[in-house]
């Protein structure tokens, strides 16, 4: 399971920090990923492929019914339980779905700093602005929790966490620790999130004190 969530998502992730981060060996995903592929396989490979860039594509709003429409207009024959199957292995589900798991809690009692950003993200130098979020993926042993940390100035992932729990220690300090690891802190840098209390909690927004940034 861990080895298919690596190669589904091996567009979004370096592969190297997945295999670190779900305590996989990297030279053994190497060997499992080069093994030799039915055209079965190959075939299951590739639709997945496909419905994950539509999906992207069409900014996580659509589900299987309009995905197996956009791959059948491609050439690309199936049936919608399929579509369905497929994007529930790999943790899609549309936003405009009625049912969801909530990840951000913004009912809590921390301090909730003002939108200093206000929505401006085009900023023209590094570590200017980072926007944190959280989302979920569902597998067959239960959910697992991304950590997103994205620098708005070449839209590159800087900083992630995968994790099964929603603490803080698990999810925004965690990610934290990798981004500051891969990018120097700005002198200047705003940090942007949707307010959770993940971000809110004392032990984060301490440790944005410490860089001197400002959450907003």
């Amino acid at each position: 399971m861990k080895y298919e969530f690596i190669k589904n998502h091996e567009s979004l992730f370096p592969i190297e920090k997945m295999c670190s981060v779900l305590k996989v060996s990297y030279s053994i995903y190497y060997k499992w990923e080069a093994r030799p592929l039915s055209n079965r396989e190959r075939r299951k490979r590739e639709l997945k492929k496909q419905i994950i860039s539509i999906y992207f594509a069409a900014k996580q709003r659509c589900g299987s019914p309009r995905i197996t429409v956009e791959l059948e207009s491609s050439g690309f024959k199936t049936f919608r339980i399929t579509v369905a199957k497929y994007m529930k292995e790999l943790g899609l589900r549309s936003k405009l779905s009625r049912k969801f798991r909530v990840t951000t809690d913004s009912k809590h009692n921390y301090l909730v700093a003002e939108n200093i950003l206000n929505r401006n993200f085009l900023v023209g130098s590094p570590s200017h602005a980072w926007v944190f979020d959280i989302t979920y993926l569902q597998t067959k042993d239960g959910f697992l929790y991304l950590t997103a940390i994205i620098d708005l100035f070449d839209r590159k992932v800087i900083g992630w966490s995968l994790c099964t729990g929603m603490s803080a220690t698990e999810t925004s300090l965690a990610a934290w620790k990798i981004s500051v690891k891969n990018r120097k802190v700005g002198s200047k840098l705003i940090f942007h999130s949707d307010r959770g209390v993940q971000y809110a909690s004392k032990k984060f927004t301490n440790t944005l004190a410490f860089y001197g940034v400002k959450g907003v």
